[in-house]
């Protein structure tokens, strides 16, 4: 407790400052808060405060070149968590050292929204295990290297957590856990300020509650109740209940639907002040009680709602947050051929301070949103609903010339907001190719697949796999057949991890061959050359002209150069949107040597030739590294 003790002093004037002004001098509150932060620290485990140990002395650990990571929901990748435990060995293979695991707390069947409505804080779905099995699995974990993240479902219960239950029945302390009214005066004046975050299968904010006669907050869903965090009970236990999990052994607390958790009447109930300091706050108590734990902010918005979750470098907020735009205008490019709003969009992350971390992913467990930059957009005649529908059409396949399989999610034709769902295969056109028995489309789907997954690794920050993705997995059109997933498409890229598909990766002339050596050959040399450390230089490289090497001019804007440099070592890296050849005209003047493309992957020999970047075929979908070490003359 002594170093406990020790970095409480330093935080304690900040932490006092912060959690007097949001909680009115609540020194009552605030002195059960430390209490709470004592205790917590007091239980945490030997093995646990050495992990600490070993994380603060790296300090910067997470933002190295050889962080990697994988999404997984356990009961599709191992049915339960000690499933999960007995496949580390291919989490390792693959080369995983950051492990999330999505929510794998207690909810009700069938109202859980995918384990996002959480009924105990405290326990594992009994169907995935135990609470000992959790901490036997971080346990394993650590031994082998492995970072565990667990969602924190922070805005919001099950209506069948405790708290929920006790406020149905009218007991008042528990229902100021919550937002209740006695009427729809006020849930009406919220509501002309609250965005929907579901208009087409959860439409409103509120719900009417029959066993209590009133009404209460519900912005996700009607079975997941808004927290009331202007109560500063809701904080003090949700906190531990976070801590709770930490001493459990779990390494990085995903924080999910963080902009929504403080509500004021009059606003848009997100992004509020109160969020940051609530976000500080919980930043200090892992400081406090975990400091080898890592927060990630789960903000689905536009960048300049994104980038204030890190805070600041002297009082930061988060760890870690999604690279959203970056997903969602890459998707955009594939369809387009057009790499003019992704190049201006990494421009700007590119420019942001080199301590801001992200994680950079294709797909996920959710679906794609197309918040895209229309503003940017316009300039070129772009109409954003028009766009939206244009997007979905073409990964719907439903555009000639698509060769993409996904369905659409809340879709809501009156505004143009539907989202998009579907595996990485199956959008890059790898399921029609195999659907229709044709070897050239299977192989231009791989293509893009693979130099999807070459862009992904050139970003600084942490990349993702989603799981299935690396043997590129395709569309589950089971979920049709369940009647409690049947509504929600998004299903279609949640299915079981096909082990016996996973068997081919050995074998190199498979789809899961292809992609699975691919993936990890890149993999290897992101880790083995520091050049692409989170803190090396990083810009767009001009591209002069790309010209189809066959004559054609139809996408002239489908190549997009990527610039690194760290001590004495630069790689130049382009991607090409286009399924056509280019002939690509940089204006480099200087002689490079390949470490990859898609040739060196199937044949290591061609690694290592020297290239003159001035002009050079680029195939179509696809890449290509070109190294050049200053160091060696």
């Amino acid at each position: 407790m002594k170093d406990f003790e020790q970095r409480l002093s330093n935080y304690y004037d900040e932490l006092k400052w912060l959690y007097l002004e949001l909680y009115h001098n609540d020194t009552k509150a605030l002195d059960y808060f430390l209490s709470m932060l004592r205790e917590y620290a007091g239980q945490r485990s030997p093995e646990l405060r050495a992990w600490d140990q070993k994380r603060s002395k790296q300090g910067d650990w997470y933002k190295d070149n050889r962080r990697f990571g994988m999404l997984a929901y356990a009961d599709c990748f191992g049915e339960t968590l000690s499933g999960v435990r007995s496949h580390l060995d291919y989490i390792k293979e693959l080369g995983v050292n950051y492990l999330h695991l999505m929510p794998i707390l207690k909810s009700p069947e069938g109202r859980s929204d995918g384990g996002y409505a959480v009924s105990d804080f405290r326990s594992v779905e009994p169907k995935l295990g135990t609470n000992e099995d959790l901490a036997l699995l971080s346990s394993e974990c650590h031994e082998n290297g492995i970072s565990l993240c667990l969602d924190f479902v922070m805005n919001h219960t099950s209506e069948d957590h405790e708290w929920a239950v006790l406020a149905r029945q009218g007991d008042p302390e528990y229902q100021s856990r919550y937002f209740f009214y006695d009427d729809w005066n006020i849930p009406n004046e919220f509501e002309k300020t609250m965005p929907e975050v579901f208009p087409t299968t959860a439409p409103g904010n509120f719900t009417w509650c029959p066993e209590a006669g009133k009404v209460v907050m519900t912005t996700f869903y009607p079975y997941q109740w808004d927290l009331n965090y202007r109560n500063p009970v809701v904080f003090n236990d949700m906190t531990a209940n976070m801590l709770y999990l930490c001493n459990l052994g779990v390494d990085i607390i995903r924080l999910d639907a963080t902009p929504y958790i403080w509500k004021t009447l009059g606003t848009s109930c997100r992004n509020l002040p109160e969020v940051h300091t609530l976000v500080r706050l919980m930043r200090i108590a892992c400081e406090l009680v975990c400091p080898g734990t890592l927060l990630l902010g789960e903000i689905v918005m536009e960048p300049k709602e994104v980038v204030p979750y890190f805070g600041s470098v002297e009082k930061p907020e988060c760890h870690l947050l999604y690279n959203v735009t970056t997903m969602a205008s890459t998707w955009h490019t594939v369809a387009t051929k057009d790499v003019r709003l992704l190049s201006d969009q990494l421009g700007k992350v590119f420019s942001l301070p080199k301590d801001y971390v992200f994680l950079n992913y294709l797909r996920c467990h959710d679906d794609i949103g197309w918040g895209l930059d229309y503003p940017f957009l316009g300039q070129f005649g772009v109409n954003e609903v028009a766009h939206k529908k244009f997007l979905n059409d073409y990964f719907r396949g439903y555009i000639f010339g698509s060769e993409s399989r996904g369905e659409l999610y809340n879709d809501d034709p009156r505004l143009g907001d539907a989202r998009l769902c579907g595996t990485t295969a199956s959008l890059c056109g790898i399921e029609t190719g195999e659907y229709e028995k044709a070897p050239e489309k299977i192989q231009e789907g791989i293509a893009l697949d693979i130099m999807l997954h070459a862009f992904l690794l050139t970003l600084s920050g942490i990349p993702i796999l989603y799981s299935g993705d690396e043997i590129g997995q395709l569309n589950d059109y089971s979920y049709k057949e369940d009647p409690l997933k049947r509504a929600d498409s998004r299903y279609i890229h949640r299915g079981k991890f096909d082990w016996e598909s996973a068997k081919n990766r050995k074998k190199k002339t498979t789809r899961e061959g292809q992609l699975y050596s691919a993936i990890r050959s890149l993999e290897k040399l992101r880790s083995a050359n520091k050049v692409f450390m989170g803190a090396a230089d990083t810009w767009l490289v001009p591209i002069s002209s790309a010209e189809d090497v066959q004559g054609g001019a139809d996408h002239p804007n489908s190549v997009l150069g990527i610039g690194r440099y760290y001590e004495g070592v630069k790689i130049l890296a382009f991607f090409n949107f286009d399924r056509a050849s280019k002939a690509v005209t940089t204006g480099e003047t200087e002689t490079y040597t390949v470490l990859a493309d898609f040739d060196s992957l199937k044949q290591s020999a061609k690694r290592g030739a020297s290239v003159s970047l001035d002009r050079f075929i680029l195939p179509g979908y696809g890449f290509a590294w070109y190294i050049k070490n200053y160091k060696e003359g």
